[in-house]
């Protein structure tokens, strides 16, 4: 793949591996998955972005693939230990998916190798960053690797020896490694020792100059000899290992929540094994021990390129080049929040009061939208209360984090529901609800069962000799950083049913409440699904039905089925859907009118808006944090709630109808489930047009 955007649209890997036949309803979950980390693959390998962007898109798919294995083949993989043979919705059984995988991975991440040696390091050295091999360098450069290995690396290695007194030692998660086979000539013999590479110091490390990088692994190699004194170094392998990172907590059966999620993360570096990587000049001898001590087949072993992990190609975004980079996103304060924030007496609440605001982020700011609802409301005498629900936040030192904690120093009743089982920050969310507990906040785990993923902040303020309820309810989450590169939505409301029904949620979250309906939020699991199928429902008896949706995700099977219902009833069904789709759309007979479409580009886009309704009758906007999956269906808790304001409805049809004209990020799901880049004609951007919107409302 040369250039991804004129001529022919590119095509998906997936379109060799159509559905088996005309009557499968459903495509593979994982399939689809893969998919879309193609899509981010190949913004990686589009040369009309700065390098600088497709080093980190690459480095953002080879993350996506690490997770993939992680989650979802470790998944497979015990489908098929536990001998399950039945075949999912879209007839494929487990031990089938597990062999396509391989191979679309397998393709994908040679593609990723490829596209890193072949073009990205040319391309990067004529722009005065170079990746260079050690024995490239000279007598200065060495001396200076030699002292940053002396100072900053040497401490930290463990050589572990492999032989009858030195079982094989384990191989943490993610963990990059050498393989280093040494003689002793006293004795004759060839011994096997592994190294773990230091995975808290930098993947690629930096000479004097701050642009000349060599691979970690490389420095370390050529110091083997400081390692092994007396024996020869007779060769020496890089090799990485992913396991199974995937656990499930049974949270009635825990006593302490906190302390059994700890447990399962010690758990979840020794999980099982699902795929190994090798360099090729690995010898047969290295790869079948490697094969046997780690108990896998060499289907499960992958050889690419090196450098091995281009997830740590992450770091070079941080040099200062904005030559090489998109220039900087100035995001915009609505004229509304502007006022209300500026000038000697700023009131926030007086401008909620006087109507709702929608922000998008990152064209909205983060900063002067819910970063200063909060801060209003933390240092706000007349506030009584702040409840709020912390699924990934960025740390301790966030923003957010300080503003929660100066609340409850000022005396504030502060609720945090901590959400410990967000995968892959549960240890980084242990550590805040302890901070929180500490600072006197009071700090709530969800219900029991449920994941609590729902994106809400109620603040509770005394105007007077009345109590009144201002709120936030988000696609995103309370994160200041994210919010600068992720594309949500949120509201800002002083609405009284909002607030009521807010107040009513933390109650189910924070204590034992039941409550099962609502004015006007839509919860999941109480009422999230039976609304959606209702509205789609109402759309198919109607002589001009149309939906629109918007989401991260589409994998539920009942909700697949009534949009195929509606769709022949002649409704018409417009798909925005970012990452995985499980419904065959343009399918004669099943989904003749349905269209979906994926928009993938410097944001990651992740608003849910869903659209129901026709001009002529009607139309109804929900946003929220739930995408139609059956775990944001049934297992976690959501909320999304109707917009009713006719100019904030506006905003959100013009964020809709920008996405359905994009012809520049835009890719469409085709019938036999492969995905193609949509023909430029217009030269719709929708990151492009959005930002230039935001600005425009300034004017």
């Amino acid at each position: 793949m040369t250039d991804p955007r004129p001529g022919t649209p590119t095509m998906s890997i997936l379109a060799s591996h159509p559905p088996a036949d005309d009557e499968v309803r459903h495509l593979n979950r994982e399939l689809s998955w893969l998919q879309f980390d193609e899509r981010v693959l190949a913004l990686a390998e589009d040369p009309t972005l700065p390098l600088l962007e497709r080093a980190k898109f690459l480095a953002i798919f080879a993350a996506n693939l690490d997770e993939f294995y992680q989650v979802r083949v470790a998944g497979l993989k015990e489908q098929v230990a536990a001998g399950v043979t039945g075949s999912g919705a879209d007839g494929m059984p487990p031990s089938e998916q597990l062999r396509v995988i391989a191979e679309m991975a397998t393709a994908l991440s040679r593609r990723a190798a490829a596209l890193f040696g072949d073009e990205l390091v040319p391309a990067l050295r004529q722009a005065g960053i170079r990746f260079l091999d050690v024995d490239d360098l000279d007598a200065a450069d060495r001396r200076h690797l030699a002292q940053v290995f002396d100072d900053q690396i040497f401490p930290v290695l463990t050589p572990l020896a492999v032989d009858p007194a030195h079982p094989f030692p384990y191989l943490s998660n993610l963990s990059l490694n050498l393989a280093v086979i040494v003689q002793d000539h006293e004795h004759g013999e060839q011994r096997f020792a592994r190294i773990k590479v230091p995975p808290l110091l930098p993947r690629f490390v930096a000479l004097p100059d701050g642009e000349r990088f060599v691979p970690l692994e490389q420095l370390i190699a050529s110091q083997l000899g400081r390692l092994f004194a007396g024996l020869e170094v007779v060769e020496h392998h890089v090799f990485r290992v992913t396991r199974n990172a995937d656990f499930e907590i049974e949270e009635d059966e825990a006593d302490d929540l906190l302390l059994a999620i700890e447990s399962e993360l010690t758990r979840r570096r020794f999980g099982s094994l699902v795929r190994l990587e090798v360099e090729p000049g690995m010898s047969e001898a290295v790869q079948r021990l490697l094969l046997r001590e780690l108990e896998i087949t060499p289907a499960e072993m992958i050889a690419l390129p090196g450098p091995l992990d281009l997830s740590g190609l992450d770091t070079l975004y941080a040099l200062d080049r904005p030559d090489l980079k998109h220039p900087t996103l100035a995001s915009v304060t609505q004229p509304r929040l502007a006022a209300a924030t500026g000038g000697e007496h700023p009131d926030l609440f007086a401008a909620l009061r006087e109507g709702d605001v929608l922000v998008q982020h990152p064209y909205d700011s983060f900063t002067t939208s819910v970063r200063a609802f909060l801060e209003a409301a933390a240092t706000d005498p007349q506030v009584l209360a702040i409840k709020i629900t912390l699924y990934r936040t960025s740390g301790r030192d966030s923003p957010i984090s300080r503003a929660l904690l100066d609340a409850a120093e000022a005396g504030k009743q502060v609720v945090a529901l901590v959400e410990l089982k967000a995968r892959f920050d549960e240890e980084a969310n242990i550590a805040w609800a302890r901070a929180l507990e500490e600072a006197g906040v009071h700090v709530a785990y969800g219900v029991v069962g449920l994941k609590t993923h729902t994106k809400i902040c109620l603040v509770v303020r005394q105007e007077g000799d009345r109590v009144r309820r201002y709120a936030h309810i988000g696609t995103g989450n309370y994160n200041d950083r994210t919010a600068r590169i992720y594309e949500d939505l949120g509201l800002l409301t002083a609405d009284p049913d909002i607030g009521a029904d807010l107040s009513d949620l933390f109650n189910v979250l924070t204590g034992y409440s039941r409550q099962a309906e609502y004015r006007k939020l839509i919860v999941a699991p109480a009422t999230y699904r039976q609304r959606m199928l209702e509205l789609i429902e109402r759309e198919a008896q109607a002589e001009d039905g149309h939906v629109v949706a918007k989401m991260n995700s589409l994998v539920d099977s009942r909700i697949i089925e009534a949009l195929y219902a509606a769709s022949q009833a002649g409704t018409r069904i417009d798909l925005i859907v970012r990452g995985v789709c499980c419904l065959r759309p343009e399918v004669p007979g099943m989904s003749d009118n349905v269209r979906v479409r994926s928009i993938v580009g410097r944001f990651l886009e992740h608003s849910r808006i869903f659209r129901f309704g026709s001009a002529d009758r009607g139309l109804d906007y929900v946003i929220g944090s739930g995408d139609w999956m059956p775990r944001n269906l049934d297992r976690r808790v959501e909320a999304l709630v109707p917009i009713e304001d006719p100019a904030l409805q506006e905003r959100l049809e013009e964020i809709l109808q920008t996405c359905l004209d994009d012809d520049r990020l835009a890719w469409r799901l085709r019938p036999d489930s492969a995905w193609e880049r949509v023909a430029p004609a217009a030269g719709v951007d929708t990151h492009e047009v959005l930002q230039q919107r935001a600005r425009s409302r300034l004017r």
